[in-house]
Protein backbone atom coordinates (compact mmCIF):
# COMPACT_ATOMS: atom_id res chain seq x y z
CA UNK A 1 0.00 0.00 0.00
CA UNK A 2 0.98 3.60 -1.23
CA UNK A 3 0.24 6.21 0.89
CA UNK A 4 -0.57 10.17 0.16
CA UNK A 5 1.54 12.52 2.77
CA UNK A 6 -0.31 16.38 3.05
CA UNK A 7 1.70 18.39 5.00
CA UNK A 8 -0.20 21.97 6.29
CA UNK A 9 2.31 24.24 7.83
CA UNK A 10 0.52 27.39 9.84
CA UNK A 11 0.39 28.64 13.09
CA UNK A 12 -1.22 27.15 16.86
CA UNK A 13 -4.85 28.75 16.18
CA UNK A 14 -5.64 28.18 12.68
CA UNK A 15 -4.44 24.78 12.95
CA UNK A 16 -7.22 23.03 14.82
CA UNK A 17 -9.58 24.19 12.07
CA UNK A 18 -6.78 22.40 9.74
CA UNK A 19 -6.92 19.38 11.79
CA UNK A 20 -11.18 19.27 11.57
CA UNK A 21 -10.88 19.53 8.05
CA UNK A 22 -7.87 16.61 7.29
CA UNK A 23 -10.23 14.73 9.88
CA UNK A 24 -12.91 14.78 7.41
CA UNK A 25 -10.87 13.24 4.50
CA UNK A 26 -7.60 11.70 5.93
CA UNK A 27 -7.36 8.02 7.24
CA UNK A 28 -7.47 8.52 11.09
CA UNK A 29 -6.91 11.59 13.29
CA UNK A 30 -4.36 13.93 11.83
CA UNK A 31 -1.32 14.48 13.39
CA UNK A 32 0.16 18.18 14.47
CA UNK A 33 4.16 17.86 14.76
CA UNK A 34 6.01 20.65 17.19
CA UNK A 35 9.68 20.53 17.40
CA UNK A 36 9.67 18.82 20.79
CA UNK A 37 6.53 17.27 22.42
CA UNK A 38 4.73 18.57 25.48
CA UNK A 39 6.86 16.91 28.01
CA UNK A 40 10.04 18.25 26.49
CA UNK A 41 8.37 21.88 26.70
CA UNK A 42 7.71 21.30 30.27
CA UNK A 43 11.43 19.78 31.02
CA UNK A 44 12.48 23.07 29.26
CA UNK A 45 9.37 25.41 31.39
CA UNK A 46 10.13 27.18 27.25
CA UNK A 47 6.93 28.13 25.64
CA UNK A 48 6.00 26.42 22.57
CA UNK A 49 6.48 27.56 18.97
CA UNK A 50 4.39 30.07 17.07
CA UNK A 51 4.15 27.51 13.87
CA UNK A 52 3.49 24.10 13.74
CA UNK A 53 2.81 20.88 11.22
CA UNK A 54 -0.14 19.32 10.31
CA UNK A 55 0.02 16.16 7.91
CA UNK A 56 -3.14 13.59 7.30
CA UNK A 57 -2.19 10.78 4.94
CA UNK A 58 -4.37 9.01 2.13
CA UNK A 59 -4.37 5.51 0.98
CA UNK A 60 -3.59 6.05 -3.06
CA UNK A 61 -6.80 4.05 -3.92
CA UNK A 62 -9.68 4.93 -6.03
CA UNK A 63 -10.98 7.65 -3.50
CA UNK A 64 -7.39 9.52 -2.78
CA UNK A 65 -8.01 12.30 -5.73
CA UNK A 66 -11.50 12.51 -4.96
CA UNK A 67 -10.20 13.35 -1.03
CA UNK A 68 -7.61 15.49 -2.45
CA UNK A 69 -9.68 17.97 -3.84
CA UNK A 70 -12.15 18.39 -1.15
CA UNK A 71 -8.98 18.62 1.19
CA UNK A 72 -7.36 21.47 -1.21
CA UNK A 73 -10.65 23.56 -1.54
CA UNK A 74 -10.98 23.58 2.34
CA UNK A 75 -7.60 25.12 2.60
CA UNK A 76 -8.23 27.70 -0.24
CA UNK A 77 -11.45 28.60 1.58
CA UNK A 78 -9.50 28.84 5.36
CA UNK A 79 -6.87 30.71 3.51
CA UNK A 80 -9.60 33.62 2.95
CA UNK A 81 -9.52 33.78 6.78
CA UNK A 82 -6.23 33.24 8.01
CA UNK A 83 -3.08 32.77 5.97
CA UNK A 84 -2.43 28.81 5.03
CA UNK A 85 1.05 28.21 3.35
CA UNK A 86 0.42 25.85 0.20
CA UNK A 87 -0.17 22.01 1.33
CA UNK A 88 3.19 19.89 0.31
CA UNK A 89 2.10 16.36 -1.03
CA UNK A 90 4.35 13.50 -0.70
CA UNK A 91 4.16 9.92 -1.66
CA UNK A 92 5.48 7.50 0.89
CA UNK A 93 5.45 3.49 1.02
CA UNK A 94 4.07 2.23 3.96
CA UNK A 95 8.00 1.25 5.67
CA UNK A 96 8.61 5.13 4.59
CA UNK A 97 5.29 6.43 6.69
CA UNK A 98 6.44 4.35 9.64
CA UNK A 99 9.98 5.43 9.23
CA UNK A 100 8.63 9.32 9.04
CA UNK A 101 6.65 8.62 12.59
CA UNK A 102 10.55 8.17 14.43
CA UNK A 103 11.32 11.12 13.51
CA UNK A 104 9.13 12.98 15.59
CA UNK A 105 7.61 10.48 17.54
CA UNK A 106 8.92 11.57 21.30
CA UNK A 107 8.46 10.15 24.93
CA UNK A 108 5.42 12.03 26.44
CA UNK A 109 4.20 12.19 29.91
CA UNK A 110 0.17 12.17 30.38
CA UNK A 111 -1.30 12.83 33.28
CA UNK A 112 0.28 11.85 36.92
CA UNK A 113 1.20 8.12 36.10
CA UNK A 114 1.17 7.33 32.26
CA UNK A 115 4.03 7.92 30.29
CA UNK A 116 4.05 7.05 26.24
CA UNK A 117 7.53 5.30 25.13
CA UNK A 118 8.10 4.63 21.55
CA UNK A 119 8.71 0.90 21.28
CA UNK A 120 12.09 1.33 19.91
CA UNK A 121 13.24 3.46 22.82
CA UNK A 122 15.06 2.26 25.83
CA UNK A 123 13.35 3.31 29.12
CA UNK A 124 13.45 2.10 32.87
CA UNK A 125 10.40 3.28 34.71
CA UNK A 126 10.59 4.65 37.93
CA UNK A 127 8.14 3.22 40.63
CA UNK A 128 4.53 3.92 40.25
CA UNK A 129 5.05 4.80 36.34
CA UNK A 130 2.10 2.87 33.89
CA UNK A 131 4.47 2.80 30.43
CA UNK A 132 2.32 2.26 27.74
CA UNK A 133 5.21 1.07 24.62
CA UNK A 134 4.17 1.68 20.91
CA UNK A 135 4.63 1.22 17.29
CA UNK A 136 1.95 3.52 16.01
CA UNK A 137 2.71 2.14 12.47
CA UNK A 138 -0.24 3.30 10.28
CA UNK A 139 -2.58 3.57 13.25
CA UNK A 140 -3.57 7.25 14.88
CA UNK A 141 -3.83 7.59 18.71
CA UNK A 142 -0.31 8.25 20.00
CA UNK A 143 -0.91 10.26 22.82
CA UNK A 144 0.54 13.67 20.87
CA UNK A 145 -2.93 14.38 20.44
CA UNK A 146 -4.76 16.23 22.36
CA UNK A 147 -8.30 14.55 22.44
CA UNK A 148 -5.97 11.27 23.26
CA UNK A 149 -4.43 12.96 26.55
CA UNK A 150 -7.49 13.76 27.72
CA UNK A 151 -9.03 10.50 27.36
CA UNK A 152 -5.84 9.03 28.93
CA UNK A 153 -6.11 11.38 31.84
CA UNK A 154 -9.79 10.88 32.76
CA UNK A 155 -9.06 6.68 32.23
CA UNK A 156 -6.38 7.76 34.95
CA UNK A 157 -8.84 9.43 36.63
CA UNK A 158 -12.13 6.66 36.38
CA UNK A 159 -10.66 3.70 36.67
CA UNK A 160 -10.53 1.49 39.42
CA UNK A 161 -9.06 -1.93 39.80
CA UNK A 162 -11.21 -5.03 38.33
CA UNK A 163 -13.11 -2.87 35.65
CA UNK A 164 -14.06 -4.24 32.35
CA UNK A 165 -13.93 -2.04 29.56
CA UNK A 166 -15.18 -1.02 26.11
CA UNK A 167 -12.92 0.91 23.70
CA UNK A 168 -14.47 2.42 20.78
CA UNK A 169 -12.34 3.71 18.10
CA UNK A 170 -9.20 2.18 19.48
CA UNK A 171 -6.78 3.54 16.94
CA UNK A 172 -3.30 2.00 18.14
CA UNK A 173 -4.56 0.10 21.36
CA UNK A 174 -3.07 2.82 23.31
CA UNK A 175 -6.32 3.12 25.46
CA UNK A 176 -7.00 -0.28 26.37
CA UNK A 177 -3.30 -0.53 26.77
CA UNK A 178 -3.51 1.80 29.72
CA UNK A 179 -6.30 0.63 31.06
CA UNK A 180 -4.76 -2.53 31.88
CA UNK A 181 -1.82 -1.38 33.42
CA UNK A 182 -3.82 1.13 35.51
CA UNK A 183 -6.21 -2.11 36.92
CA UNK A 184 -8.97 -3.06 34.31
CA UNK A 185 -9.93 -6.86 34.52
CA UNK A 186 -10.68 -6.95 30.86
CA UNK A 187 -10.70 -4.87 27.84
CA UNK A 188 -13.17 -5.01 24.27
CA UNK A 189 -10.88 -2.78 21.76
CA UNK A 190 -12.89 -2.08 18.37
CA UNK A 191 -11.73 -0.24 15.41
CA UNK A 192 -13.58 0.45 11.97
CA UNK A 193 -10.07 0.41 10.12
CA UNK A 194 -8.75 -2.89 9.77
CA UNK A 195 -5.03 -1.60 9.88
CA UNK A 196 -5.29 0.17 13.20
CA UNK A 197 -6.82 -3.38 14.15
CA UNK A 198 -3.51 -5.08 13.25
CA UNK A 199 -1.13 -2.62 14.79
CA UNK A 200 -3.26 -2.83 17.83
CA UNK A 201 -2.63 -6.60 18.04
CA UNK A 202 0.77 -5.88 18.18
CA UNK A 203 0.91 -3.01 20.55
CA UNK A 204 -1.33 -4.84 23.16
CA UNK A 205 1.51 -7.95 22.60
CA UNK A 206 4.30 -6.36 22.54
CA UNK A 207 2.95 -4.77 25.99
CA UNK A 208 2.57 -7.86 27.79
CA UNK A 209 -1.57 -7.23 27.96
CA UNK A 210 -2.85 -9.90 25.42
CA UNK A 211 -4.30 -11.85 27.77
CA UNK A 212 -7.04 -9.35 29.14
CA UNK A 213 -7.37 -7.05 25.52
CA UNK A 214 -9.66 -8.79 22.40
CA UNK A 215 -9.13 -6.11 20.01
CA UNK A 216 -11.51 -6.79 17.16
CA UNK A 217 -12.74 -5.41 13.65
CA UNK A 218 -15.96 -3.60 14.25
CA UNK A 219 -17.79 -0.97 15.85
CA UNK A 220 -20.86 0.08 17.61
CA UNK A 221 -24.33 0.87 15.43
CA UNK A 222 -24.92 4.71 14.93
CA UNK A 223 -27.43 5.48 12.51
CA UNK A 224 -26.81 6.99 9.15
CA UNK A 225 -22.99 8.09 10.05
CA UNK A 226 -22.52 3.71 11.10
CA UNK A 227 -25.29 1.75 9.66
CA UNK A 228 -24.94 -1.48 12.20
CA UNK A 229 -22.37 -2.80 14.14
CA UNK A 230 -20.21 -5.10 12.26
CA UNK A 231 -17.11 -7.65 12.50
CA UNK A 232 -15.10 -9.64 10.03
CA UNK A 233 -14.37 -12.17 12.51
CA UNK A 234 -17.44 -13.34 13.62
CA UNK A 235 -20.51 -12.16 15.89
CA UNK A 236 -20.05 -10.15 18.47
CA UNK A 237 -22.01 -11.34 21.27
CA UNK A 238 -20.41 -8.43 23.61
CA UNK A 239 -20.82 -5.79 21.21
CA UNK A 240 -24.64 -6.48 20.61
CA UNK A 241 -25.58 -6.94 24.19
CA UNK A 242 -22.59 -6.52 26.68
CA UNK A 243 -22.39 -3.94 29.03
CA UNK A 244 -19.65 -2.33 30.57
CA UNK A 245 -18.17 -0.69 33.37
CA UNK A 246 -16.43 2.08 31.42
CA UNK A 247 -16.50 3.10 28.14
CA UNK A 248 -14.13 4.60 25.80
CA UNK A 249 -15.21 6.82 22.62
CA UNK A 250 -12.01 8.59 21.39
CA UNK A 251 -13.70 9.83 17.75
CA UNK A 252 -15.72 12.28 15.57
CA UNK A 253 -18.29 14.47 17.26
CA UNK A 254 -21.07 13.79 14.78
CA UNK A 255 -20.17 10.18 15.33
CA UNK A 256 -19.90 9.86 18.93
CA UNK A 257 -23.89 11.66 18.90
CA UNK A 258 -24.88 9.32 16.65
CA UNK A 259 -23.62 6.45 18.51
CA UNK A 260 -25.43 7.51 21.16
CA UNK A 261 -28.40 4.59 22.00
CA UNK A 262 -25.81 2.28 20.98
CA UNK A 263 -22.58 3.71 23.72
CA UNK A 264 -25.99 4.40 26.83
CA UNK A 265 -26.78 0.90 25.71
CA UNK A 266 -23.26 -0.97 26.36
CA UNK A 267 -22.73 1.01 29.50
CA UNK A 268 -23.67 -0.35 32.60
CA UNK A 269 -26.07 0.86 35.59
CA UNK A 270 -23.60 3.05 37.35
CA UNK A 271 -20.91 2.86 34.70
CA UNK A 272 -19.20 5.74 32.90
CA UNK A 273 -18.86 6.89 29.54
CA UNK A 274 -16.00 8.85 28.34
CA UNK A 275 -16.13 10.91 25.41
CA UNK A 276 -13.24 12.70 23.59
CA UNK A 277 -12.51 13.95 19.76
CA UNK A 278 -15.04 16.95 20.20
CA UNK A 279 -14.13 20.65 20.16
CA UNK A 280 -15.95 23.11 22.30
CA UNK A 281 -18.51 24.07 20.29
CA UNK A 282 -19.70 20.14 19.46
CA UNK A 283 -20.05 19.73 23.24
CA UNK A 284 -23.31 20.93 23.48
CA UNK A 285 -24.73 18.29 20.80
CA UNK A 286 -22.96 15.26 21.52
CA UNK A 287 -23.77 16.24 25.41
CA UNK A 288 -27.53 16.21 24.47
CA UNK A 289 -27.43 13.07 22.86
CA UNK A 290 -25.56 11.11 25.59
CA UNK A 291 -28.23 12.73 28.18
CA UNK A 292 -31.27 11.35 26.19
CA UNK A 293 -29.80 7.87 26.87
CA UNK A 294 -30.11 8.60 30.45
CA UNK A 295 -26.25 9.50 31.33
CA UNK A 296 -25.63 12.22 33.12
CA UNK A 297 -23.01 14.75 33.24
CA UNK A 298 -20.13 14.32 36.07
CA UNK A 299 -17.35 16.11 34.39
CA UNK A 300 -15.44 17.88 31.56
CA UNK A 301 -11.50 18.83 31.20
CA UNK A 302 -10.52 20.70 27.58
CA UNK A 303 -7.14 21.55 26.15
CA UNK A 304 -6.99 24.14 23.75
CA UNK A 305 -10.62 23.65 22.02
CA UNK A 306 -10.63 19.98 22.60
CA UNK A 307 -13.05 18.73 25.27
CA UNK A 308 -13.36 15.54 27.20
CA UNK A 309 -16.65 14.50 28.66
CA UNK A 310 -17.22 11.83 31.79
CA UNK A 311 -20.61 11.00 31.93
CA UNK A 312 -22.24 8.13 34.44
CA UNK A 313 -25.47 5.84 33.52
CA UNK A 314 -28.30 6.52 35.92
Amino acid sequence: MKWLEISITTDAETAEAVVELLNRYGRGQSVVETLLDCFEYELLDAPPPSSVVVKTYLPLDGSAREARRRIEEGLWHLSQIQPIAEPVFRELSEEDWAESWKQQYHRLRVGHRILIVPAWEEYTPTPGEVVVRLEPGMAFGTGLHPTTRLCLEALETELTPGLTVLDVGTGSGVLAIAAVKLGAHSVLALDADPVAVRVARENVAANGVAPAVTVQHGSLPGGETVPMHFSTEGPLELVASGQYDLVLVNILAPVIAAMAPALGARTRQRGRLIAAGLIEDQEADVLDALQAQGLTFVRRSQEDDWVCLVVQKG
